[in-house]
């Protein structure tokens, strides 16, 4: 395949993907389009289909029915023209090698590769080169994996977790790598359970539910889906039960003294709350990512 085949190719293309597991429907239809050079999270709760949407795109299980492409090919013959390259959250190093030897070694396997202190400068990981993996904290361990996913200069790099470990400064670095590597035409498809990661640096989150997708859009159109807003003020002894009868009132929180009042019409309860009750220090709030996810994905089906 060519470079400007490439260029015009999406970097993934699932058609009317489904996955069944016996009598067990675990993807249950979903057509997806990932563009060259995109950072897209993939988001959902535990068993909703997402890693076993990623096997299929790397090629470790074949859809029962629709199709699934990587730049064009199918995923394997991706995969063995190292377009694609993975970072899981565990496994796959040898604690007894310094960092710098596991990145030679598994440059070792490949015929062509990006020189090893290159993707050690990338991963951020330079400065402990000479250190045992053993003695890797989990951050610096799931950066080493990153660098070795990096050798072979991937069109297409899917995350599992990738922060997991990692201190604030660390994902800092580790993210703008990414965004440097997505701004030269490298796509990103990452899973987490950090939301407000997904928020931060995805330029596109997708939503799965049950087998399906959901919500697929930016952050601003994801938390636009979850609508209302949250009026929080502090209210000792707050009679929920009044609270929650008001007129566009989804839900009522107590937490010690502050009570939370998720509503669609939030004027009118704040006026309600100073002016009828002894509530005071009020704010009002949009709805965030997690609102959206909780709301979009607990009553799919």
């Amino acid at each position: 395949m060519t470079t400007s085949t490439l260029t015009r190719t999406a970097a993934v293309r699932l058609s009317g993907v489904t996955k069944t597991f016996g009598d067990v429907p675990a993807v249950r239809g979903i057509d997806l389009t990932l563009e060259q050079g995109e950072i897209v999270a993939f988001l959902g709760p535990n068993g909703a289909g997402k890693t076993t949407t990623i096997d299929m795109v790397l090629g470790l299980s074949q859809p029962t029915t629709g199709s699934a492409q990587v730049l064009g090919l199918a995923p394997r013959e991706a995969i063995a023209r190292g377009l694609v390259s993975a970072v899981m959250q565990t496994g796959g190093l040898l604690k007894d090698l310094t960092v710098r030897e596991t990145v030679e070694y598994t440059a070792s396997l490949f015929a062509d590769t990006r020189p090893v202190d290159e993707v050690l400068a990338d991963a951020g990981i330079t400065a402990i080169a000479d250190r045992r993996v053993a003695k890797c904290s989990g951050g610096e361990q799931q950066r080493l994996r990153f660098a070795m996913a990096l050798l072979s200069d991937p069109a297409l790099l899917l995350l599992d977790e990738p922060t997991t470990g990692m201190d604030v400064e660390g994902r800092r670095a580790f993210w703008s790598a990414i965004r440097r590597d997505a701004d030269r035409g490298r796509t990103v498809l990452f899973a987490t359970h950090y939301l407000e990661e997904a928020d931060q640096y995805a330029d596109r989150i997708v939503l799965i539910s049950h087998g399906r997708i959901v919500a697929d859009g930016t952050g601003a159109e994801i938390k636009a889906l979850a609508s209302g807003r949250t009026v929080r003020a502090t209210l000792p002894a707050a009679d929920t039960d009044a609270l929650a009868a008001l007129a566009g009132v989804t839900g009522v929180e107590v937490r010690g003294d502050t009570v939370l009042v998720h509503t669609r019409d939030s004027d009118s309860i704040a006026r309600h709350l100073l002016t009828r009750t002894a509530a005071r220090d009020l704010e009002i709030t949009a709805h965030g990512l997690e609102d959206a996810f909780i709301s979009l994905t607990g009553d799919a089906r």
